[in-house]
């Protein structure tokens, strides 16, 4: 199967796979979903809403809401209000609810309660203690995401460096190393944006250049349980271009930052393929209209 795709910049809904993929859900009732999910928060819209601008008819309606509410993705509570009319809540989720975690969602609620402030909670006997460093540490499906928006930003805030959905997707995992590596996505757009050229012939070709060339150094590594970590008098050394003595490496680099950065500015930037494929096209027609060399006597 050929797949062709491009990653939308704006008026998109995130869908987790298991909608799209659910066994049970037939595809009007994922359509419901989808289309609940993707209207604005606070939208005052119901399913009856959504059925009436597709077209559908109400056994249509009421088969895809059964579904949703068997698989806990709609749930309904009808009540009488204090003026004596019936009246009805309905909440849908873009994940399986239980009961108890509806009727807290319906009231304004997360889904999960919190556990009090300085209440006791009970450790398996034989667990390790869960490491705190990992609060701080993003996830990488969540970096990933975070990378496609901020690009899409910078696309949509500059109209010189406009990006296509395959770009964006292309160039995601350089933008995730930034933030992984403590970088902001302001930061990200910051390094992108300022002082660009005129003109410019390849914006993705810029964007990959800038994401490599300016790329944050790597945080230090924490030290090991038990141990501390080396003092700044221990790691200092000497730049192999500059012969700087005061320079303290953040891992194994041999040269100073001012170093590192002269030798990007340097660099040769790596040619596109539309210049290159460019470039090659001339070279063929030079050699077809230049005469041929004599024969030999």
């Amino acid at each position: 199967m050929l797949k062709h795709a491009n990653a939308p910049t704006r008026f998109f809904t995130l869908a987790p796979n298991e909608i799209i993929r659910h066994p049970r859900l037939s595809s009007d009732a994922k359509v419901l979903l989808l289309w609940a999910l993707s209207l604005p928060e606070g939208a005052e819209t119901a399913p009856q809403d959504i059925a009436r601008q597709a077209g559908w008819n109400s056994r249509k309606l009421t088969r895809a809401k059964r579904e949703l509410a068997a698989e806990r993705y709609l749930y309904e509570w009808r009540y009488q209000g204090s003026n004596g009319r019936w009246a009805t809540d309905q909440l849908i989720s873009n994940e399986p609810l239980e009961k108890e975690q509806a009727a807290r969602v319906r009231h304004g609620a997360p889904s999960e309660p919190k556990p009090p402030v300085g209440a006791a909670t009970d450790r398996p006997v034989g667990r390790p203690p869960e490491d705190k460093t990992r609060e701080n540490t993003p996830h990488p499906a969540e970096s990933a995401d975070e990378a496609v928006v901020a690009l899409a930003a910078v696309s949509r805030a500059e109209p010189r460096l406009r990006l296509s959905g395959r770009d964006v997707r292309e160039l995601a995992p350089l933008a995730a190393e930034w933030l992984a590596r403590g970088a902001t996505s302001a930061e990200l757009h910051t390094a992108l944006t300022s002082g660009l050229p005129y003109p410019i012939h390849s914006p993705a070709a810029l964007v990959r250049d800038r994401l490599t060339r300016k790329l944050p150094d790597p945080p230090p590594e924490p030290p090991e349980p038990g141990g501390s970590p080396p003092s700044a008098a221990a790691r200092v050394r000497t730049c192999t271009d500059c012969a700087v003595t005061d320079f303290v490496p953040l891992q194994d680099e041999r040269r100073c930052r001012n170093c590192r950065r002269a030798r990007a500015d340097t660099a040769p930037a790596p040619l596109s393929p539309v210049t290159v494929r460019g470039a090659a096209l001339v070279r063929a027609g030079l050699r077809r209209r230049l005469p041929a060399p004599p024969a030999p006597a």
